[in-house]
């Protein structure tokens, strides 16, 4: 009698199951961003600006969102200027600072948005979400290390 090992049903990681988990959890995202009349980017470039230990200039602002979200500078320095005319951001000499309209819209989002990423998250072990931090941590220095050397 021969023994085999039982087929496995555990989906493996792999390029398609995280972009099919970044898109379904940024859908839930933007659902809650569009009741407050954002983008997905227009909400990244304010929260590095709300997170930053000094306030930042417009250049590293655009460094920093190109370094999470590898989009063309000209279109974060368009989003820059959305974030200003819907005044959630103001030009304070040569820096940027988060408005209070832009804090409370953060705030706003983040409560809103909590419930469902408690639903998202909860009950995954913690050892699983561990193992997966390390793999993601991973594939994004490699891709990171893979994007630098396309473009140099």
């Amino acid at each position: 009698m021969t023994t085999t090992e039982p087929a496995t049903t555990d989906p493996v990681a792999d390029a398609r199951a995280l972009a099919l988990a970044h898109y379904a959890a940024r859908g839930v995202l933007e659902h809650f961003l569009a009741r407050h009349g954002i983008t997905f980017q227009q909400q990244i470039a304010l929260r590095a600006a709300l997170t930053a230990d000094a306030p930042r200039t417009p250049d590293d602002l655009v460094t920093q969102v190109q370094g999470y979200l590898k989009a063309d500078p000209a279109g974060i320095r368009a989003t820059l200027d959305e974030l200003l005319a819907k005044q959630l951001l103001v030009a304070d000499g040569a820096h940027l600072r988060p408005t209070e309209a832009g804090r409370e819209l953060t705030a706003a989002a983040g409560a809103e948005t909590a419930p469902v990423s408690a639903r998202i998250w909860g009950g995954i072990p913690a050892a699983d979400l561990a193992a997966a931090g390390r793999v993601l941590a991973l594939v994004t220095e490699r891709a990171n290390a893979e994007l630098a050397a396309l473009t140099t």
